[in-house]
């Protein structure tokens, strides 16, 4: 049983390292934004890991998302879902594959923001801090994997990665990952309440002292019920699947 799981993660792995359009805007994207603003125009917000924390939820977000969005909906046009579903193999070694190696990019991501901000950003934190924040930003990606899965159970292959960018992109802006929503009018700053991209970066902005002072648990609450609604959506569409 673990081979099949190793096995599965390892391909998945391998396929994505093999599409340069799924890993170098992963990678690319928030280091360079964090290049520009953080390093060369030096935006900090006050806190000099500001950027740092908010690249790192923008980075780590886009593996989940767009791994099980794209490809979920690919295999699902291509038939290879419907055979995995069909095959001996758990279909809890594809799901688990996909988020493993979405967290191995995730974790590559945030290494090269550390290093980057450590260095030419000279952000300096607590040993605790790293390791909190680390802990924080590999267990916020589970709910937007479990959105990316949802997305490509249901949307066509050739409109998924659009409506996963429309989605992506400004939650990620109006989550306030790129700058402090407290900077935008009011009637936007209540919108991000309600986005779960507000609440992760919440929860990361509050390690060092950057966050909007609303207590962690509604944040850990609406992330939680923001999941468990993901996963009912999820087993709906999973189970309607043979109607496709």
């Amino acid at each position: 049983m673990n081979t099949v799981y190793f096995s599965e993660t390892y391909y998945d792995l391998k396929s994505l390292l093999r599409t340069p359009s799924f890993f170098i805007p992963s990678l690319a994207f928030p280091l360079v934004f964090y290049i520009f603003f953080g390093i060369i125009l030096h935006f900090s917000q006050g806190h000099p890991g500001y950027l740092l924390v908010g690249y790192g939820c923008f980075g780590v977000i886009a593996p989940a998302l767009f791994n099980f969005s794209v490809y979920v909906a690919t295999d699902r046009a291509k038939g290879w879902l419907t055979l995995k579903r069909l095959s001996p193999m758990p279909m809890t070694a594809y799901l688990c594959a996909k988020l493993l190696s979405s967290l191995v990019f995730a974790v590559v991501i945030w290494a090269l923001l550390l290093l980057l901000a450590t260095t030419a950003g000279k952000v300096t934190l607590a040993p605790s801090q790293y390791l909190l924040l680390t802990a924080i930003l590999l267990l916020g990606v589970i709910p937007f994997a479990l959105l990316g899965l949802l997305l490509g159970l249901t949307f066509a292959e050739r409109s998924t990665p659009a409506i996963a960018n429309l989605i992506y992109l400004p939650t990620a802006f109006f989550g306030g990952l790129w700058i402090p929503i407290m900077l935008f009018p009011e009637a936007l700053q209540n919108v991000a309440l309600w986005l779960p991209t507000f609440h992760f970066a919440q929860l990361a902005f509050a390690v060092i002292g950057a966050d909007e002072g609303i207590a962690w648990y509604w944040h850990v609450g609406y992330l939680l019920l923001f999941s468990v609604v993901m996963g009912a959506a999820i087993r709906w569409r999973w189970q309607t699947l043979s109607g496709d």
